[in-house]
């Protein structure tokens, strides 16, 4: 019974008819029924672009961007060359992490033989620049050549061969021009042993 009465309700509400008013924009006061209105469609719109007005800012702006063009372009051609050099210092760092991380066995007495005698360099080189260069690099060498022997009298004799090679040119330079300064060039006769007629 009740359910009756609920279906009976919405049948009863599609069987009433009823009038509709809707405003024209053509026609102000115009009537138009139900069957007439459009639902899915949305009435046109009549749109036009128009131009902004150029305002005090804009102009500035564009000579600002005129004038910043080549710094900018400039700019970006360093990033451009220095950005492979970034990425390998920081592919680099990573590397030393990660050695750091797990490093071999004899990595901490080595850096300690060859790091601490520099150390000390440095202490005891105070006052001038010679000796701040000087002592922490000739003390690091010496620990160097104590833990890498082999290594330290390869260098050591390819850099003594190196310079006494350097010595003997420059000796061989310093007496061709002492030689040269003793011995007269023939042919030119200087102006002060010239006979006056």
């Amino acid at each position: 019974m009740f359910l009756s009465g609920v279906a009976a309700v919405p049948v009863t509400l599609s069987l009433m008819s009823g009038t509709v008013f809707a405003a024209a924009e053509d026609k102000p006061n115009v009537t138009l029924n139900t069957n007439e209105l459009s639902l899915y469609t949305t009435p046109q719109q009549k749109f036009r672009y128009v131009e902004p007005d150029i305002g005090h800012l804009e102009p500035g702006v564009t000579t600002l961007r005129k004038l910043a063009e080549p710094y900018v372009t400039w700019c970006q051609g360093v990033i451009v060359k220095v950005k492979p050099k970034v990425e390998s210092a920081i592919q680099l760092g990573s590397e030393t992490f990660t050695f750091l991380q797990n490093p071999p066995a004899e990595f901490y007495p080595l850096v300690a033989v060859i790091g601490f005698p520099g150390i000390i360099g440095l202490f005891l080189a105070r006052g001038s620049r010679v000796k701040k260069l000087i002592y922490p690099t000739g003390l690091m060498a010496a620990g160097y050549s104590m833990y890498y022997p082999q290594v330290a009298a390869s260098i050591t004799k390819n850099t003594g061969d190196s310079l006494y090679d350097f010595a003997l040119q420059g000796y061989v330079n310093v007496e061709k021009v002492f030689n040269s300064a003793t011995t007269p060039v023939e042919g030119k006769v200087s102006s002060s042993c010239q006979v006056q007629n």
